[in-house]
């Protein structure tokens, strides 16, 4: 046996006993780390699948004694199918969630055609709060002039742009009109009950006729 073989299994004999002889970096004779660590009361950190199983083991726990306490009982919706479950396939099923819960009104975010279509089919409806016929006649031609507008702006696709149609100033008056005639008259302000009106401030007598 050469001078190099027992050198290696002396050092061989030493790690196995817990000596730090042979160990790359490590002194001859000094203590290992790991003893060191224990000396001082120092605990190593686990490993990474211990503590997954030690917080499951706690989750289990913690769910278990809800149970226990009636935590789960009697909730909302219990027995009941999840909402929606069916239409998750579809892509776009939070926002119109959000639109249905949240009642968004999204006509201002339509295109210019869709949006100048939408207003010129709630004609002579909305039209009905307006004041006289000059301020009917004035939001009508504001609508005609807007569809002129959108139909100057550039398109780009395949197809052909979307055209509205502009209104008849004048029959759409006379239409407003006719259904401003077969509304229900307003009826008189009444005070409310209690309230009385104050009486007309009397003439000093020197004005007096």
């Amino acid at each position: 046996m050469t001078e190099r073989t027992e050198r290696e299994e002396d050092g061989a004999r030493r790690a196995e006993d817990g000596s730090t002889w042979g160990r790359p970096g490590a002194r001859p004779g000094a203590p290992r780390a790991e003893d060191q660590l224990a000396d001082q009361g120092v605990r190593r950190r686990p490993p990474a699948a211990t503590t997954a199983r030690a917080v499951q083991t706690w989750v289990d726990q913690a769910i278990s004694q809800a149970q226990r306490q009636g935590a789960f009982d009697n909730l909302a919706g219990a027995g009941r199918p999840l909402p929606d479950v069916d239409v998750r396939s579809d892509p776009d099923w939070w926002v119109k969630g959000l639109i249905e819960r949240e009642r968004l009104d999204l006509s201002g975010a339509l295109p210019g055609p869709m949006q100048l279509r939408r207003e010129k089919a709630a004609f002579p409806g909305s039209l009905l709060d307006l004041p006289d016929e000059d301020a009917v006649r004035s939001h009508l031609e504001d609508f005609n002039e807007r569809v002129l507008a959108d139909r100057r702006r550039p398109h780009a696709g395949a197809g052909s742009p979307p055209v509205v149609g502009r209104v008849d100033v004048e029959e759409m008056v006379e239409v407003w009109r006719a259904a401003r005639a077969a509304l229900p008259p307003t009826p008189p302000e009444v005070p409310p009950t209690g309230q009385v009106e104050p009486p007309a401030p009397r003439r000093p007598w020197w004005r007096r006729s």
